[in-house]
């Protein structure tokens, strides 16, 4: 081998038999991106490469990014692509109200790109949405996964919680000590904040948050990510395996076994979460319909049994 010889690049990791899926054939995923296109729709189902979107397509569920595709930050987890975004859409909101009806959706989620060029960070397009939808569809519950409007969350958060989503979710990602690799962008601190101030304005509101596991955390960090959350009140909890979406990315530093993700949903439950989803293939947004109506179910039963004590 000569000096000119290039080195051979890095084996990425094999992934286990537990977090294989099947490529999307069906006619339901097909259907499900023709409407998202007839619509000039975003999801990150397919802008974050997600894992599940054969199934949930086929099930004609889908997480609808509003602002745009492209991002202003550039997180080493995230494959959303980073720039300069483009103009707000005004018809994005009833576009995505009409793409709810369409689809018959009893519950929908609604996420973003960061937008740190807008001056409000686009918590006004997550108002408008918000409003669109209850016009169109009025018995659809709505969830929103917000970016953590970085120095403007006060007023962001004011704003959308008027509007009065059903769930508000904002991921932590990760644990703190990973943030200046992993998530350079944000504050871990601020983060909780935003959650714990949607909780203060208005109890009503489910909150939400997750994090991935895989990149190097250690488990005594995961369970204090757990009480972070928990002391801000945080009611549900997600957990999944962080897979590189590409070389650029932040490398695997383990696959978790379902075992070890059954162990923290244990121990999740017995902090006190109203409901944990912990698997190696649990998105934020994955079954969310289903687990809004248990973790409805599972407020109900404690405040009955807070009413019978």
């Amino acid at each position: 081998m000569n000096d000119m010889t290039p080195l051979p690049a890095p084996a990425r990791q094999r992934k286990p038999d537990w977090i294989r899926v099947k490529a999307p054939t069906s006619e339901g995923f097909a259907a499900t991106r023709a409407l998202m296109r007839s619509k000039s729709l975003t999801t990150v189902c397919e802008e974050a490469a997600c894992p599940n979107i054969g199934e949930c397509w086929t099930k004609k569920h889908a997480t609808v990014m509003i602002l745009g595709d492209t991002c202003t930050r550039a997180c080493a987890f995230c494959n959303v692509k980073t720039g300069m975004p483009r103009a707000v859409d005004p018809m994005e909101p009833q576009n995505v109200a009409d793409a709810a009806a369409q689809m018959g959706l009893a519950h929908i989620v609604v996420t973003s790109v960061d937008r740190d060029d807008l001056p409000d960070g686009g918590a006004k397009q997550f108002v408008k949405v918000i409003e669109a939808i209850r016009r169109t569809n009025p018995q659809t519950t709505i969830e929103i996964l917000t970016p953590d409007f970085r120095n403007k969350h006060e007023a962001a958060v004011e704003a959308i919680v008027a509007a009065r989503p059903d769930v508000y979710n904002h991921n932590l990602e990760t644990v703190p000590r990973l943030y200046p690799t992993i998530r350079p962008g944000a504050r871990y601190y601020a983060s909780l904040r935003l959650l714990e101030s949607v909780k203060k304005l208005d109890p009503s509101i489910f909150t939400k948050s997750g994090i991935m596991l895989g990149l190097g955390e250690e488990r005594l960090e995961v369970h204090q990510v757990m009480d972070d959350m928990r002391s801000a009140d945080i009611d549900f909890l997600t957990m999944g395996q962080y897979l590189q979406p590409t070389p650029r990315h932040a490398k695997v530093a383990d696959f978790v076994t379902p075992a070890a993700f059954d162990a923290f949903a244990a121990i999740g439950r017995a902090k006190g979460f109203l409901l944990v989803a912990s698997s190696p293939l649990t998105r934020s947004s994955y079954h969310a319909g289903d687990d809004f109506a248990k973790m409805k179910a599972a407020r109900d039963a404690k405040l009955a049994s807070v009413r019978n004590a």
